[in-house]
């Protein structure tokens, strides 16, 4: 009996984990812009709209985020203001699956940031 309840528990486990899909590098702006065309970046707190026209916008934590970007390169370099105050520029590294978008700054070698694709 314990067997197949550890069996179970085992199995319930399984099917309720979330798939994880390999996020693969993203390498060229089209791509880059087939991904966020007419879709909202969100994550926690965060919702940012990058559009084809180089500009960004949305909020994250409540304040305002404003900004533009442009495709150098194989990098996303963005130049953005949180709340009023520059963050400053950087580029980053940009990795996608279906549903979601990681973005690394200093060209892959620094912090990510996931937002999903909606």
């Amino acid at each position: 009996m314990r067997i197949a309840l550890s069996s179970l528990t085992i199995a319930a486990t399984l099917i309720a984990a979330p798939a994880f899909a390999e996020f693969s590098k993203v390498d060229d702006q089209s791509e880059f812009m087939e991904l966020i065309s007419g879709k909202e970046l969100r994550r926690p707190f965060v919702n940012l709209e990058v559009t084809p026209d180089g500009s960004i916008s949305g909020y994250g934590a409540a304040w305002p985020v404003t900004g533009n970007w442009t495709w150098r390169d194989g990098y996303f370099c963005r130049d953005i203001f949180w709340g009023g105050d520059p963050l400053g520029y950087n580029c980053q590294e940009v990795q996608a699956t279906e549903d979601r978008i990681r973005f690394t700054s200093d060209r892959g070698a620094g912090d990510s940031a996931e937002f999903r694709l909606r």
